[in-house]
């Protein structure tokens, strides 16, 4: 980009990575924005539950400021906001309805929205679940960034009314996940907060194998897992890994492995972060089928697709390590080619580029907006 821009987001948090995957995400596109000239600052309301869990407290690529509630947000912030070149609202914002409504009445420059969690969002509505975002909402957005592609843009623009719908995906601060060298101790491996969506797919998946592999190492890092679960004996569970341990972590396994949210495996095409930091760290990966993943990550070429626990034990019992190699090898080019910080960065400011100022002003050096496939 030619000129700087003057960002504010507000979302759910950036300092703390416990529980969620949206800090990560955030770290990444904010490194990549700084890395292209842009100011940004960032509004994290200060919820006690990570403020006793701060892995970044002061980040060295954006401004972190905290409120409490949307009247704070406004009286502290609202001149930093007008002269903003763009205000971005997060997915699952606390009082998210409140925040949207006051930061509107502003009068912003632009007024976008960040969707971490599309699917998901788009199901509260239609049950008319409006706890972080009102439907009458999604029309007040200058454009509705969603880390969700392909079809899930044209519902949200024709059944939604989103003005413009453009995909976002989540992405991979390369300088952070790349391969250690360290020894892999685990055959296959799993990092995720508990869901209890996810979890049918983690019995299958990952518990089953071990149940059948007792010679092989298994593990699960991630919080808020229920006791009741029965764990294998082979399965070593980490309560919580912040994300400096992410790559190691990678690193010590034979196979990793990625399980999409049921909305997300129902929506296509909603790649989470942890497929990207995997891919860079140079693990194989062992994901769960959707639509659209082959057109990120073709299967058999740059990762393993399984539909149950028979594909998972022979992949770990029958695959060459050459070829293991091979496939994890062509998922780290293309993580790096297409799905770096930077290079989402890069098309954020594109898109924003192409939207003019609430004012009526044209930004500078508009740039035609396009769809990015990749």
């Amino acid at each position: 980009m030619t000129r700087a821009f003057d960002i504010v987001f507000v979302g759910l948090t950036l300092s703390s990575s416990w529980g969620n995957g949206h800090a990560t995400t955030y770290r990444s596109l904010l490194r990549g924005l700084e890395a292209e000239g842009a100011d940004v600052l960032f509004l994290e309301h200060d919820a006690p539950w990570y403020a006793e869990n701060r892995d970044l407290p002061r980040p060295d690529f954006a401004t972190l400021a905290y409120y409490y509630d949307a009247e704070e947000l406004v009286s502290l912030f609202a001149p930093t906001i007008a002269r903003a070149d763009t205000v971005i609202v997060g997915s699952y914002v606390r009082e998210g309805v409140d925040v949207i409504d006051a930061l509107a009445d502003l009068g912003p420059k632009r007024l976008c929205y960040y969707d971490i969690d599309t699917p998901v969002t788009m199901a509260r509505l239609v049950r008319g679940d409006e706890e972080y975002l009102a439907r009458r909402q999604v029309p007040l957005f200058d454009a509705y960034f969603s880390f969700s592609g392909g079809q899930v843009l044209d519902r949200l623009e024709e059944e939604f009314g989103a003005r413009r719908a453009l995909p976002l995906y989540c992405s991979v601060d390369e300088s952070h996940y790349r391969p250690t060298g360290d020894t892999p101790v685990w055959d296959l491996g799993y990092l995720g907060t508990y869901s209890p969506d996810r979890q049918p797919m983690l019995d299958r998946l990952l518990i089953e194998p071990a149940r059948r592999l007792p010679h092989m190492r298994f593990v699960v890092a991630g919080p808020q897992y229920p006791r009741q679960i029965d764990w294998p004996e082979n399965v070593e569970r980490i309560e919580h890994l912040p994300p400096d341990g992410h790559a190691g972590f990678y690193a010590r396994q034979r196979f990793t492995l990625n399980i999409t949210r049921a909305d997300m495996v129902a929506a296509g095409w909603s790649p989470s972060v942890r497929l990207f930091e995997a891919a860079a760290c140079g693990t194989p990966i062992i994901s769960d089928a959707w639509r659209g993943l082959d057109e990120l990550l073709p299967e058999g070429e740059a990762i393993f697709i399984a539909h149950d626990s028979d594909d998972v034990v022979t992949a770990l019992t029958e695959l060459p390590a050459a070829r293991r190699e091979a496939i994890a090898d062509e998922a780290r080019r293309r993580v790096l080619q297409f799905h770096t910080g930077r290079a989402r960065a890069r098309g954020l400011l594109r898109a924003l580029s192409a939207i003019p100022y609430r004012t009526g002003i044209r930004p500078e050096r508009p740039v035609v907006l396009v769809r990015e496939t990749q």
